[in-house]
């Protein structure tokens, strides 16, 4: 989830910087001209969920991110099955894909199903839900945008409604309707589950804040 520093090796950063432009080019090439708003899945495994739920909203248009390149290609071929036209599947990672995505493009929901809970307590660092994800997505977001969060770790859900409750451009909603049920590979296996659901009451200034 961090995004490199300037003290960091050459090479590496040229390799990042590599990695960013051709991702940029890739979100260029594949969001249609048209397209102002956009709903995307962080982590979108198997692809069960956004494909479905793009199939029933052909009105509108659909990202699914993940970094596991298996994944990527199961949903990939769902989506091909389904014949959903709506929908694309991306290899990117969180901050890097809201850095590279279009500017004429904003986010009017972000859904987050069963992310890797990084229960140690020195791996906490690599959760998705930071207050530096919540500024960057919050930049990047609609006004009145909402977040759809679910986890089978109970502590994971703590922690993401702290985060939430303390972010001064997010509202937690007390009795929120959730935004599409499909279940997942990942929810199949789960005991059980919960739910939360934030809204953008206040958008930030675009961009990427430093660390």
């Amino acid at each position: 989830m961090n995004m490199p520093s300037q003290s960091a090796h050459p090479d590496y950063l040229a390799r990042v910087q590599a990695r960013l432009t051709a991702l940029r080019q890739q979100l260029i090439a594949e969001i249609p001209p048209g397209i102002q708003e956009l709903t995307w899945e962080v982590g979108s495994g198997h692809g069960h969920f956004l494909t479905r739920y793009a199939a029933l909203n052909p009105g509108r248009f659909f990202i699914g991110i993940d970094l596991l390149g298996d994944r990527l290609r199961r949903a990939s071929k769902k989506q091909l099955a389904a014949g959903v036209l709506n929908l694309r599947y991306i290899k990117a990672e969180a901050l890097e894909f809201l850095e590279c995505l279009p500017v004429r493009v904003r986010i009017s929901e972000v859904i987050v199903l069963f992310p890797d809970p990084w229960p140690k307590k020195r791996h906490f660092k690599h959760r998705l839900v930071q207050p530096r994800f919540l500024d960057c997505l919050a930049s990047r977001m609609v006004p009145g945008g909402r977040f759809y969060f679910r986890t089978d770790h109970e502590p994971y859900l703590e922690w993401t409604r702290d985060q939430l409750a303390r972010h001064q451009s997010w509202s937690l909603i007390s009795e929120p309707q959730w935004v599409h049920e499909e279940t997942t590979v990942f929810q199949a296996r789960a005991p059980s589950f919960r739910s939360l659901v934030a809204e953008l009451k206040t958008p930030m200034r675009e961009g990427i804040p430093p660390d």
